[in-house]
């Protein structure tokens, strides 16, 4: 199934300006954050996070079908929150800096799975949102 805006070169771009967006305010939330508490931040960022993998799902699939690329994008948050289960000495490493932290975590929490998949859900209904627009709307209360 193809995505109903086409697929192409503008939908990945669309969908790599969404991530690096998503990127900076995850940056913002991961810096300036501590008016959310620290569980709030951590939800936040992690809603995030998941929103930007949703992007880069679609960047890499923009012809595929919603449902699949949001499918997609929890299974790799998933993948990546197991994996902190994980534990080697250069992995370990890796999650001590800030990038490997930002990236891959630091400790299974199964907490983040749920901002997760909120995350993939919000991003999803945003796409969904902005692809209906304003005139479907109108169409539908007519």
């Amino acid at each position: 199934m193809t995505h109903p805006d086409g697929d192409g070169a503008g939908l990945r771009i669309r969908f790599v300006a969404l991530a690096l967006g998503t990127i900076a305010l995850g940056l913002g939330v991961h810096r300036f954050g501590s008016a959310f508490g620290p569980v709030g931040r951590d939800i936040v960022g992690d809603a995030l996070w998941a929103m930007m993998i949703t992007w880069w799902v679609g960047a890499l699939a923009p012809g595929a079908a919603l449902g699949a690329r949001s499918g997609g994008a929890f299974a790799v948050c998933v993948l990546v929150e197991l994996s902190q289960l994980i534990h080697t000495p250069g992995l370990d490493a890796l999650r001590r800096t800030t990038a490997g932290q930002l990236v891959l975590g630091s400790g299974f929490d199964p907490r983040d799975l749920a901002a997760y998949a909120l995350g993939v859900l919000a991003a999803a209904m945003l796409e969904r949102a902005v692809r209906r627009g304003p005139r479907a709307d109108a169409q539908q209360r007519s």
